[in-house]
């Protein structure tokens, strides 16, 4: 069994960003990663994919990332794997950790490459890996194509006839507006309000550095606006950000209501609309985190992980970086993890420094004379 000080599980952008202040601050520790090269958790998403963020929000500290406007989905995994080579991060991948468990003051990951004895651990894994759709989804006709938005692609993967996209935030925009350039799309659930101004505009890059002070200072779990933020998130999404409902309409997607069930096959709309003609859902639906592999007593009787900014409230020495909403708005995204891996770092020197100080009293010979 391989001894390190620190194990952070994870090589996207939390991961790295909890790297490279490790490293800078000289711990002992590896990265583990189950994918076969860095970067891989965004080339795994659709083929569209753009971030809302201009270089100077979606750069990890330390490298600028090389893009002169919001980066895609391959620039940003590109950066993510020379970010690592650039900063020497010892990066492990192609390690997939299948548990976690304590033994004493520290803990074991096993993984499917041999097991590692750590003082501490940072999950930093895991936050949208199982797809979140609706129990009904099984009564839709087995002739319909189904895929959940971490499956979707590209329009390739559809069949022919009209394409019913559920869930109307973000992603599910995204994947209407790819899907429309071949099929006829429709798209289905509750709109959740917009950003006022085109972000890629001239106006939109002014405005954004706001938003972006906005998203990581001031709507925050520390301040009432931030925690009614929060609480409206989770309930009701983020608003639209690149795309408008003008762009919708222009683009011939046709909005409906919600989905609500199914009749004799058919998706059914809650105005009560049976949609007969639908040969492919898309479910654009969310997705829940897949922790089921840490075996300690970290989640509460709701099934959440319990933890303060990401240190855990049961486990010392465990940390969770890269959460929805773990301190702020922003801090699942690029620009949100820079922040919560400093807050972390300092929490685990401070342990790291306490389990130190006890091994080196164990140690010293009491003179009891």
């Amino acid at each position: 069994m391989d001894r390190v000080g620190t194990v952070v599980v994870g090589a996207g952008q939390a991961g790295l960003a909890m790297a490279y202040y490790l490293r800078r601050r000289g711990e002992d520790f590896v990265v583990l990663d189950g994918n076969d090269r860095v970067g891989d958790c965004w080339r795994e998403r659709y083929d569209s994919l753009r971030l809302f963020s201009l270089p100077r929000y979606a750069s990890l500290p330390g490298l600028r990332i090389g893009t002169k406007d919001c980066p895609n989905r391959d620039e940003m995994a590109d950066y993510l794997e020379q970010y690592a080579v650039h900063h020497e991060l010892p990066v492990r991948t192609g390690v997939r950790v299948t548990r976690l468990s304590q033994d004493g003051d520290g803990f074991v990951v096993e993984t499917n490459a041999g097991d590692w004895r750590a003082d501490q651990v940072v999950v930093a894994a895991g936050m949208h890996s199982t797809p979140r759709w609706p129990s009904f989804a099984d009564e839709l006709d087995p002739s319909i194509r189904q895929l959940h938005s971490l499956e979707y692609r590209n329009p390739k993967q559809l069949a022919g006839g009209p394409v019913l996209i559920v869930g109307a935030a973000n992603s599910g925009t995204d994947v209407a507006r790819d899907a429309v350039k071949t099929h006829r799309t429709l798209l289905a659930g509750r709109h959740p309000g917009q950003v006022p101004v085109d972000i890629d505009s001239t106006v939109g890059h002014v405005f954004t550095p706001v938003v972006m002070f906005l998203f990581k200072y001031v709507l925050t779990r520390r301040t009432p606006m931030g925690r009614k933020a929060i609480a409206n998130a989770l309930k009701n999404g983020l608003p639209l950000t690149r795309n408008k409902l003008d762009h919708l309409d222009a683009a011939g997607i046709e909005r409906l209501s919600r989905i609500e069930g199914v009749r004799d096959g058919k998706p059914v709309t809650a105005d009560g609309d049976v949609l007969d003609d639908v040969t492919n859902v898309v479910w654009c639906t969310g997705s829940d985190p897949d922790h089921s592999w840490i075996d300690l007593p970290v989640f509460g009787d709701d099934g959440q992980l319990r933890h303060e900014r990401g240190v855990a409230s049961d486990v010392p020495g465990l940390y969770f970086l890269g959460l929805d909403f773990q301190y702020a708005i922003a801090s699942a995204s690029v620009q949100g993890v820079d922040r919560d891996a400093r807050f972390l770092v300092k929490h685990l020197t401070r342990h790291a420094a306490h389990l130190d100080r006890r091994s080196a009293d164990r140690t010293i010979p009491v003179d009891r004379r």
